[in-house]
């Protein structure tokens, strides 16, 4: 390997570890697909190693196993959510309106503002359900919580998709 084969190849890699932090630290925001994006990533280098004749089964093998895991993650987190939310007798309809604010804040505003429309929006509907406050902001904190453990789930499947990536690109 040349020494600007070796650049291009270095390079290569460096983009691509840091489109996966972008996709790892983007899963702060809970509509963001990080995870896509770190198995989008790897499928672009995958694609690069196939045309230049570098994938070995091992390769294609660790290449399975990101996309294994990014199909797996990318449905935890809503069943992390709903489950903690309906463990606590918060119904569908309430649920689905704080989904669909933080999706639609998220995609006409900000990330930011969908952020905080899906507990605000749950507020809202619980207050109507129940005429209570207290109930209502009880509700909206089972929701912060289950979406803390949502995103350490998906953080730590991230982190494990980009180590996978790793050894396949550097071993």
């Amino acid at each position: 390997m040349t020494e600007f084969e070796l650049f291009l190849q270095t390079f290569l890699q460096v983009l691509i570890l840091l489109f996966m932090l972008v996709g790892l630290f983007g899963l702060v925001v809970p509509v963001f697909p990080g995870l896509i994006i770190i198995w989008l990533s790897s499928l672009v280098y995958a694609l690069i190693e196939a045309g230049l004749g570098r994938m070995a089964w091992i390769d294609w093998t660790l290449f399975g196993l990101i996309t294994l895991l990014m199909l797996g993650g990318s449905v935890v987190d809503n069943i992390i959510i709903a489950y903690r939310m309906r463990d606590k007798q918060i119904p569908w309809r309430s649920i689905g309106l704080s989904y669909l604010a933080a999706i639609l804040g998220s995609i006409f505003l900000t990330p930011l503002v969908g952020l905080l429309a899906a507990p605000l929006a749950l507020v809202g509907a619980e207050y109507l359900r129940f005429r209570d406050w207290r109930q209502a902001f009880d509700s909206a904190k089972t929701y912060m919580i289950a979406w803390g453990w949502s995103f350490l789930a998906l953080f730590g499947i991230g982190v494990l998709m980009i180590i996978l990536w790793m050894l396949w690109a550097w071993l």
